[in-house]
């Protein structure tokens, strides 16, 4: 009975740990002027497995002289 208890509570450990989110962080580096309807962009998103990463980096060629 108790080999029974522990085998249902490893069971469930690794069920919540299925279902849980997976890890990413969001990185956004916005230096284009708002003004700008096109303004240029990159855009990447690695995922490693263990944990994943995405960055956002905008810019506008426009002058503000």
């Amino acid at each position: 009975m108790r080999n029974r208890r522990f085998v249902l509570a490893i069971v469930a450990a690794a069920l919540l740990i299925a279902a849980a989110r997976h890890p990413s962080a969001d990185i956004r580096i916005l230096t284009h002027d708002q003004a700008d309807r096109a303004p240029h962009r990159i855009q990447a998103a690695i995922d490693l497995g263990l944990f994943a990463f995405s960055v956002l980096i905008t810019w506008t060629t426009k002058r503000f002289a």
